[in-house]
């Protein structure tokens, strides 16, 4: 294993679900930021780590940037609005629409007040034709000097290499921030529980999931026994505005809680390598998220 003699930090920004979190597990290479169809999946900021040579790359995965309409949407967008800041590059990540619309305006203003190198990031080129991929890199170069323009496809991890070639350029001579083997700074307990609101956005319509939040009340590790994995308990809570939601998560039979608990499971046993046992609940917090005692309390905090 090559000496980590570089670190580059680098914010990936953008509007939501554009594939910011894709794009991160994709550069990382391995699932560590939640990712769902559904805008604002993403609720703070997560730092993943990726060695490639002698540099180590932290590349910090955002909220999209969005008007926001609560008081977690406030939080989301502050956090958005730091994480350009006191970094050593950052990735604008845009669909490839020959548009430049209020969110990229926005984040491209603030990439200028903080003077920071920049790189634009076309994301879902196997979407468009070469024309309009020509079209979308005028737009752009006219709205700002980005120092590359580099398109690519997270979902297929495709022009990758090239982004992390230009990346590189940002890189400072320094020591290893994260010690190899490491992927993220996100605790253990928090990744079960974002696992477990992934699975909520994946598996309930409208504009239920979104007011849901998770609390992993119990993580406790014990030994399997002998020469079998360990095995990790978990209590979760899963929180949401409304009676009448709760009975959606639950569903007919309890069904559809049995399914969000079994694939969330399945991928918090995959990641943490272990067998898991994970016991849910589902609890009403009315209007949680404009409540900013809540929203603290649920590890969004502002301060």
């Amino acid at each position: 294993m090559n000496e980590i003699k570089k670190t580059a930090m680098i914010t990936i920004a953008g509007r939501p679900n554009v594939g910011k979190s894709t794009l991160t597990n994709a550069l990382v290479g391995e699932k560590i930021a939640i990712v769902s169809s559904k805008p604002q999946t993403t609720r703070t900021r997560i730092s993943g780590v990726a060695n490639r040579g002698d540099t180590q790359f932290v590349l910090l995965d955002t909220p999209g940037f969005h008007r926001p309409r609560t008081r977690l949407g406030d939080y989301m967008v502050k956090v958005v609005r730091e994480s350009v800041a006191d970094v050593d590059g950052v990735c604008l990540l845009v669909e490839p629409i020959a548009k430049v619309g209020p969110p990229e305006q926005a984040l491209i203003d603030r990439i200028r007040e903080e003077k920071l190198p920049a790189v634009l990031v076309i994301n879902k080129i196997d979407t468009v034709e070469k024309a309009q991929l020509l079209e979308v890199m005028a737009a752009y170069s006219s709205a700002y000097p980005f120092d590359a323009i580099i398109p690519i496809s997270a979902q297929r991890k495709e022009g990758l290499d090239v982004l992390m070639e230009q990346l590189e350029k940002y890189a400072a001579p320094g020591p290893q921030l994260f010690p190899d083997g490491m992927t993220s700074d996100q605790p253990e307990r928090q990744i079960a529980a974002e696992i477990v609101r992934e699975k909520l956005l994946r598996n309930l319509d409208k504009e239920v999931p979104h007011g849901t939040a998770v609390e992993v009340t119990r993580f406790s590790e014990r030994d399997g026994g002998g020469s079998a994995p360990g095995i990790i308990d978990l209590d979760v809570t899963i929180y949401c505005e409304k009676a009448s939601h709760k009975g959606i998560i639950i569903g007919k039979n309890g069904a559809t809680l049995k399914k969000i608990a079994s694939h969330a499971r399945e991928d918090i046993e995959r990641f943490m390598g272990a067998k898991v046992y994970m016991e849910t609940w589902v609890k009403v917090k009315e209007n949680w998220r404009d409540n900013l005692n809540y929203v603290r309390s649920f590890g969004y905090d502002e301060q």
